[in-house]
């Protein structure tokens, strides 16, 4: 690999040079609905755009010789870019909210825009700036398995971003319904047919209807049949910040075929003919040089995005190690009747608010990481066989900030072990599966609850494993709620000061759907009847 010696001091010179500012911010009113930003906060939001953009001109200068051919170095710059870019994003979503003129309104029988989320500014805010907070480490942890050299440029240039963005979330009332410390009134999500009522009659529609019968604005068939061969091809036709669904519908079939849809192309809607008849698949891993970030097989980063009826894999393997099936970024994101198949890291929900309805999700190690506010209700969770001598963890959540508002909320769900029931019933003493647990702590504020679930044979009487010794065991938040099944007895549970046994439904409740990720405040009221928040 080509480096030069005088290219890399002079990148170290650009990085040095920044400007490091902090200013003071003014606290809001926590008792308002609605408030009006400081001059401060705003100087200070724009203080720390001015940092990122700063960041981006170096990363974007750097040479593509220095690096020769090495791919993860290479894949580890494009990760930042990208993930400068959401916080950029996010930080200007925040400042959008700061002025009443750009704050959206429902008038009847009108389809709100979702070009600046909710409209609920306290609950918007924090999952953006949740959101932007995570931004920076991600990108350091992209040059894992490097060098170091281009990351001990880049890291020390990122705390300045961190602080400021941390800075700012701090100011910001926590009154969001959700967490294990904030209160609430219940609230309802979900209507009669079990879909989540911020989504209008028409994204019903989307969901519930025949492929078949729909209009869609691009049609995606691997046999020509269609007007494209490809989902990328699809996807590159859809236009940019629209405020009207894009339905891409793809018909069955396998398309081998790494899918990206960026940060500016909205409200895209994958519709297939069924989990295991439309599958887009990819292979790209952590051994073969890809950045885990960066090995997705689909890669959703534009708001609202919906998929119902198809199979995302990555067909890897558990010898490549971390290769991402689905990684999304997409706020108020909804996913129906979806497969993610993989191994290791095979579901990345890597930030912002997300829905999971009836889907199926198979892995081995953290094969559910990320650090996104998601639910996942009604769906089928396996957990594979892995490597010799590795351990199965369902979850890795990521939450490194108390003051973030993300988690997993795993709820009605069915989680199994791969092979666990045939050998438990077995008499000829069949091998013994993989040991299986509900989750680690990846960050130090890891929050995941699981509840009303059946919990199936092979999964370890702990039911959650250690991170690293005692890392992060006082700090977190696992929880388990009126869960059933042969594995779901707590009496051999760990006894960390984070696992909590809960008991209350009131407790509970702030991790429905409802309460977390506050889905009813997503779309105005449509009039759809709506079911309780732990109600199935």
């Amino acid at each position: 690999m080509a480096r030069t010696e005088l290219s890399l001091i002079f990148f170290l010179l650009l990085l040095s040079s920044y400007p490091h500012s902090f200013s003071a911010l003014d606290r809001f009113d926590a008792r308002a609905e609605t408030f009006s930003f400081s001059s401060t906060l705003v100087s200070t939001i724009r203080s720390t755009l001015d940092e990122i953009e700063k960041v981006l001109s170096i990363l974007s200068s750097i040479p593509g010789p220095i690096f020769g051919d090495d791919r993860r170095v290479s894949s580890a710059i494009q990760d930042c870019v990208d993930l400068l870019s959401l916080s950029s994003d996010e930080l200007d979503w925040t400042l959008s909210s700061s002025s009443p003129a750009t704050t959206t309104t429902q008038s009847a029988g009108a389809t709100r825009k979702l070009s600046l989320g909710t409209g609920h500014q306290h609950y918007d805010l924090r999952s953006w700036l949740s959101a932007a907070l995570g931004n920076q480490d991600t990108c350091a942890e992209s040059f894992d398995g490097t060098d170091g050299i281009v990351k001990n440029l880049v890291v020390g240039s990122l705390g300045t971003v961190t602080s400021l963005i941390y800075q700012v979330l701090s100011q910001i009332p926590d009154v969001q319904a959700g967490g294990e410390n904030s209160g609430g009134i219940s609230r309802k999500l979900l209507d009669l047919s079990g879909f989540p009522t911020w989504m209008g009659p028409a994204d019903r529609r989307l969901l519930q209807a025949p492929a078949s019968s729909l209009k869609p604005d691009a049609v995606v068939a691997a046999d020509g049949s269609g007007g494209y061969t490809t989902v990328g091809a699809a996807v590159e036709a859809v236009p940019l910040q629209s405020t009207k669904r894009f339905v891409i519908y793809v018909k069955r079939g396998v398309y081998k075929e790494n899918v990206e849809i960026k940060k500016k192309k909205w409200n895209v809607v994958l519709v297939g003919d069924g989990m295991g008849a439309t599958i887009v698949s990819g292979s790209r891993n952590f051994v073969d040089g890809w950045t885990t970030f960066r090995s997705a097989t689909l890669a959703v980063a534009g708001k609202g995005f919906i998929a119902r009826d198809l199979t995302i894999e990555n067909t890897a393997g558990p010898s490549k190690h971390q290769a991402v099936a689905l990684r999304s970024d997409s706020d108020l994101s909804a996913y129906f009747r979806v497969e993610t198949a993989g191994y290791q890291d095979t579901l990345y929900a890597h930030s912002l608010r997300q829905f999971y309805r009836e889907c199926r999700i198979s892995g081995t190690v953290d094969f559910i990481f990320g650090n996104a506010a998601a639910v996942i209700q009604s769906s089928t969770i396996i957990a594979r066989r892995p490597l010799p001598a590795q351990k199965n963890s369902v979850t890795a959540q990521g939450r490194k900030y108390a003051d973030q508002n993300t988690g997993f909320s795993i709820h009605g769900c069915n989680i199994t072990v791969e092979g666990a029931e045939a050998s438990a019933s077995a008499a000829n003493g069949t091998a013994a599966t993989a040991p299986t647990y509900l989750g680690r702590p990846w960050k130090e504020f890891s929050r995941t609850v699981v509840m009303h679930s059946y919990l199936g044979s092979g999964i370890r009487p702990e039911g959650w494993l250690e991170w690293s010794g005692n890392f992060a065991l006082n700090t977190l938040y696992y929880g388990e709620y009126m869960n059933y099944g042969p594995c779901s007895g707590l009496g051999g549970r760990v006894k960390w000061p984070g696992f909590h046994a809960i008991t209350s439904p009131a407790v509970a409740n702030k991790f429905s759907v409802a309460m977390f990720i506050d889905g009813n405040q997503w779309l105005p009221e449509t009039g759809v009847r709506y079911t309780a928040g732990l109600s199935l």
